[in-house]
């Protein structure tokens, strides 16, 4: 019998071991009222430099710099004039240029295809990501 029961135990284990998590997809929402205005992104000479939340800024990131939105919204950047969008992280405080409303790194800058004009109007939104039920 206790032989029998182990066996059972044993099974009753790989069972439940088979389950396959399924992945729920994710779909962002406005999490606040946008923003329109001009967006410019870092040069060169800020590569490795210290943020304002105290890491370094990397311009493979996806690093926005933002004046008063909580360091770690997620914010999502449209250029308006291609319609092209990206999704960053508030990380750093600025841009200190009147009439700009984010500084971008290098990569999002790319995304949203500002690297030539080197700025762009945009529409920036905080998102939050919701699961979304498998259906």
């Amino acid at each position: 019998m206790l032989g029998f029961s182990s066996m059972t135990m044993g099974c009753a284990q790989s069972v439940q071991g088979s389950a396959q998590p399924v992945a729920a997809a994710t779909v962002e929402q406005p999490a606040g009222p946008p923003q329109v205005g001009t967006a410019s992104y870092y040069a060169r000479h800020f590569n490795g430099r210290r943020m304002a939340n105290g890491s370094r800024f990397d311009p493979s990131s996806d690093t926005i710099a933002h004046r008063t939105l909580p360091f770690g919204t997620v914010v999502r950047v449209t250029n308006l004039h291609n319609g092209l969008s990206a999704t960053g992280t508030v990380t750093d405080r600025g841009p200190w240029t009147r009439g700009r409303i984010v500084d971008l790194s290098p990569r999002i800058a790319r995304d949203i295809d500002m690297i030539r004009s080197g700025v762009a109007r945009v529409e920036v939104v905080p998102v939050v990501e919701v699961a979304e039920a498998a259906d």
